[in-house]
């Protein structure tokens, strides 16, 4: 393979970054004193802690400002406190995070149910535009899960 530098100016806003004075990152990346002599702001009022918040371990303490609307319950919440025991660049953190979304998709269809309201979940899967544009992958999806649930059905019924 070649090594030589090649011409890609005719590329819209290639090298944008190229001159340090004009990154906006420069300052952060470059910590000193000098660069930072003009800067002041006081930290934002610290928004009352009324309900359960989950922050990194990293962290020495809450944002000053938070999302309040859903707090942690349930087997999600489980999962997604069990999840910040670990740091932010660990496995152990993030797929756990996906799973208790996951887990809290079907708590939230359980608790329509148990209200009374049966969720329209043909629409709020998007799979009207699923079967307009993308026919035989929801197809194949559908028997799949079809399959899959056949099979441990089977599986629970064996004595």
């Amino acid at each position: 393979m070649e090594n030589k530098a090649k011409d890609y100016s005719h590329i819209k806003g290639w090298g944008i970054d190229a001159d340090p004075k004009n990154d906006p990152t420069y300052p952060m990346r470059k910590r000193e004193n000098e660069d930072h002599e003009g800067y002041s702001w006081d930290r934002p009022p610290q928004q009352p802690v009324d309900i359960e918040v989950l922050h990194s371990i990293e962290r020495p303490n809450v944002t000053a400002v938070f999302g309040t609307s859903r707090p942690p319950r349930g087997l999600s919440g489980k999962i997604r406190r069990f999840a910040f025991r670990y740091g932010e660049g660990s496995f152990a953190h993030w797929l756990p995070l996906v799973m208790a979304d996951r887990v809290d998709v079907v708590e939230g269809i359980l608790d329509d149910l148990r209200k009374g309201h049966l969720p329209n979940i043909w629409a709020e899967r998007g799979m009207g535009a699923e079967w307009k544009y993308n026919r035989k992958g929801l197809l194949q999806r559908m028997a799949v899960t079809t399959a899959l649930t056949a099979a441990v059905i089977v599986l629970l019924k064996r004595d």
